[in-house]
């Protein structure tokens, strides 16, 4: 049986897998080679609620070292990459609590959040009201935008006051508006 069949064949078998396993075979795959499935693998698992908590977290931190090495710098493809680590991240901030750790810290999440948009939520706003009649590529961006803020809503609630927590409620109430 060649290498990647028998990687096939032992992913399907991923209720079985190990933590370290999956460490192990992230670690040693190019980018794009089998990572969405190992991505997913993980994710499953950091969802269990019949594991202990430092063992989700180690879970979601592989299922978001896959993800990152999914990603290849196209605009979509970098959306696509940030949209599912901010709803895992949010996730796990939600349901495991708020970390030290960067990952699971809701305040560093909030800035990589508006680091991702770029676009001001008034504009975004105003954009859409006309989405229709916009170009193509303008289209794309509002839609970026809207799987880029899908975790808002359920983030804001772990947020401080201030000027952050704002900027992410405005991005939630516009949220709804994107095409």
């Amino acid at each position: 049986m060649s290498g990647e069949a028998a990687m096939d064949q032992s992913l399907h078998a991923h209720s079985f897998w190990k933590i370290e396993g999956i460490e192990a075979f992230i670690a040693d795959l190019r980018p794009g080679q089998q990572l969405e499935q190992i991505r997913e693998v993980a994710q499953s698992h950091a969802y269990r609620s019949d594991e202990p908590r430092h063992v989700r977290l180690r879970w979601a931190k592989a299922s978001l070292t896959a993800n990152k090495r999914l990603h290849d710098g196209r605009p979509w493809q970098r959306a696509r990459m940030l949209s599912q680590d901010f709803g895992l991240r949010t996730w796990v901030i939600e349901h495991l609590g708020p970390d030290t750790d960067p990952d699971w810290n809701p305040d560093v999440l909030a800035k990589d959040t508006l680091g991702a948009l770029s676009l001001d939520p008034r504009r975004a706003e105003a954009e859409s009201a006309t989405w229709r009649d916009l170009p193509i590529e303008q289209i794309g961006e509002l839609r970026r935008h809207k799987n880029l803020t899908a975790h808002v809503a359920r983030l804001v609630p772990s947020l401080q006051p201030g000027p952050i927590k704002d900027q992410l409620t405005a991005w939630a109430s516009v949220h709804e508006c994107l095409p």
